[in-house]
């Protein structure tokens, strides 16, 4: 018997304000993989998402074969971060994770907690940062971090690589793709080499799915 998809999608259409977003979008992202969506500069890639995550309004199906936990993790394209605002990176990341407010200090499982995520997406030592001092890079780590712990069944991520120089990408793409050993990762993307050193599979839209295929078809 064939093991159904974990994400699957079906005439998936979105409206607003008398304006047609996504008109029949059908997609399915199987388990263990990284499925990248493509697409030109308003085709709709961030509103699948936003429907995926329950945020816009949609008709169609969404339907999800859960395996274990049901948890979807998500990095959205962009976190503004007030640059004087005085939350540190460790604070950000304890918010979540411990009952008592971060303002009364962090409990020591915390703090342990909070430097093995550091280290898995390779930002030792920044624990103790503002968050408004950090680059743009290092804050899309740090959300990674938060969205793999506990571990997402699926992990979405809008454009990961927006605005990160050469090395913040590598080291970002080594975080998904080693991510991807024991998640499903469904990302949107414009970068067709990211695309190439990192998807399965790729499903390209402008309104509607134009292609759908393996990275190797598609680019």
């Amino acid at each position: 018997m064939t093991e159904p998809p974990l994400l699957e999608a079906s005439d998936v259409t979105i409206r607003h304000d008398g304006h047609t977003i996504l008109e029949r979008i059908s997609l399915e992202v199987q388990k263990g993989s990284i499925h990248a969506i493509m697409g030109p500069n308003g085709a709709g890639k961030s509103s699948l998402l936003a429907a995926l995550l329950g945020q816009i309004a949609f008709s169609g199906t969404i339907r999800c074969h859960w395996r274990g936990n049901g948890r979807i993790g998500y990095v959205p394209q962009s976190f503004p971060v007030d640059p004087t605002l005085p939350l540190t990176v460790a604070e950000l990341l304890a918010l979540p994770r411990q009952k008592r407010p971060v303002c009364l200090g962090l409990a020591k499982h915390t703090k342990k907690k909070i430097a093995e995520l550091l280290d898995q997406v390779a930002l030792p030592g920044l624990a103790n940062r503002r968050l408004g001092a950090l680059s743009g890079g290092e804050i899309r780590r740090v959300l990674l971090a938060n969205a793999l712990d506990p571990l997402p069944e699926l992990l979405l991520l809008d454009e990961p690589g927006t605005g990160l120089d050469t090395d913040s990408m590598t080291r970002l793409e080594a975080v998904i793709l080693a991510a991807k050993s024991c998640t499903t990762v469904l990302m949107v993307s414009h970068d067709a080499e990211q695309v190439r050193r990192l998807a399965d599979r790729v499903t390209v839209i402008d309104r509607v799915v134009q292609r759908t295929g393996s990275a190797a078809e598609i680019l």
